[in-house]
């Protein structure tokens, strides 16, 4: 995918971008760069689109609501040539649509952009490779940025991103347009860190450093360099780079109170590294046994991600500026929470098949695994297929992929109704 540098370092000025906002956004420019710059509009499957974006969730109506943020998310172009600058407002996307022709058919999702930016985002002038593969692998908003930036710096001589000050540099990494004020030492504790960290255990190819600017005490201005890596190898990183993709921490949310579709819409919706830290504020709050116990700890862990809580103890509001809180959820609708125990179900069968596994022969273990690899390893996303080349079935990031496709193979076929209605009633007895 060629990325207009104008578009990576988005600030935008009204409204937000999420981490899933930003998959979406470059899987669109994906497909709508190989259908033709002349297009008006474009077309792809809605399972594409769930595919490429590695949304792994089915609930639709989260996905229309990261697309409206997009179409409400107003941004500022600038552009230079031959000695003159130009200047455009505009939306991030243009008017977007999803046909669903009934049951057993395929939905499609079609989408246009706004024309004074069209022809620059789908053949722009200056631009950037972008690995989709790679982008879509990102769990965290701020190291999505910290990829595309260093693309596009790793060939510069220096190798230094755009100098910018922090207030600039905050609202870039979170797509958020409601940052006046920045605490730096928060930022980096948060955000910055922890992307960086995660930026080097997917890429291969280079990792980056924070460099601060400081007038007197205070770091007022940031940019990054980009460092190429001598060799291709995942080895070597530090545990707490592995933790980036710490799949546990949705199951440590459902023990905190929430429902599972719940947890997983909230881990699908909120960036890893401020989700994690609120979860560990939560945590550390719940075993303090000088405080009274609290009455709802779910409650509490959204006040916590509302407030962006780091966990250094009570009250210790960190960061940036407070979000305002979420709207009220509206009660599914029956679609919905079918599709939701869809979800339930396939993850009851996985820990299934992971108990199954376990029971087994070591040389029924051992076809299960050459079976896989034979299957299914060639088409996993890079960074899957690698950790599972080093680790097998061992790797915290690949073993999800193969006992997912185990229990597909031990019980194939759609889930029935039927299937449905007898699993929600065992888990309600």
């Amino acid at each position: 995918m060629s990325k207009a540098n104008e578009a990576i370092a988005i600030r935008p000025k009204r409204g937000k971008l999420t981490l899933l906002s930003r998959r979406i956004y470059n899987v669109f420019l994906y497909h709508a760069q190989r259908q033709g710059v002349d297009n008006p509009g474009y077309s792809i499957l809605l399972s594409e689109l769930i595919d490429d974006a590695r949304f792994t969730s089915h609930n639709t109506e989260l996905l229309k609501s990261h697309i409206r943020d997009m179409q409400a998310t107003t941004i500022e172009w600038h552009t230079s040539a031959g000695g003159t600058r130009q200047w455009t407002s505009t939306q991030l996307l243009g008017p977007v649509r999803i046909d669903e022709p009934g049951r057993g058919q395929a939905c499609t999702i079609s989408w246009s952009y706004p024309e004074p930016i069209r022809e620059r985002l789908l053949k722009p002038a200056q631009y950037t490779r972008v690995l989709l593969e790679i982008s879509s692998q990102m769990r965290s908003y701020a190291a999505s940025v910290l990829y595309e930036l260093g693309a596009r710096y790793l060939t510069s001589p220096n190798g230094l991103t755009m100098r910018e000050d922090i207030v600039w540099w905050a609202s870039v990494l979170t797509g958020r347009s409601d940052i006046t004020t920045v605490d730096y030492r928060i930022l980096h504790r948060d955000t910055i860190k922890k992307a960086l960290a995660e930026l080097d255990t997917l890429s291969d190819g280079f990792r980056m450093e924070a460099i601060p600017h400081k007038r007197g005490r205070k770091v007022e201005e940031l940019q990054f360099r980009v460092i190429v890596k001598p060799q291709a190898s995942f080895s070597g990183l530090a545990e707490s780079a592995k933790n980036v993709f710490d799949l546990a921490l949705v199951e440590r949310i459902i023990a905190i109170g929430f429902k599972r579709a719940d947890a997983q819409d909230l881990y699908a919706t909120t960036d890893e590294g401020v989700l994690r830290s609120a979860v560990d504020h939560t945590e550390q709050r719940l075993k303090n046994p000088a405080l009274p116990p609290l009455k709802s700890p779910a409650a509490y862990l959204r006040d916590a991600l509302k407030k962006q809580y780091a966990g250094a103890g009570e009250g210790d509001a960190a960061a940036l500026t407070s979000r305002p809180p979420p709207p009220p959820l509206s009660r599914p609708s029956l679609g919905e929470r079918k599709q939701r125990l869809q979800d339930e179900w396939q993850h009851h069968q996985t820990q299934q098949a992971k108990a199954l596994f376990d029971e087994m022969p070591a040389a029924d273990q051992a076809a299960q695994l050459a079976q896989f690899e034979a299957q299914q390893l060639g088409g996993l996303a890079a960074p899957i297929a690698r950790a599972w080349r080093r680790d097998g079935i061992h790797s915290r990031i690949a073993a999800g992929s193969f006992y997912r496709w185990l229990a597909s193979s031990l019980w194939p076929g759609e889930v029935t109704d039927k299937d449905l209605l007898e699993f929600a009633m065992s888990r309600d007895t």
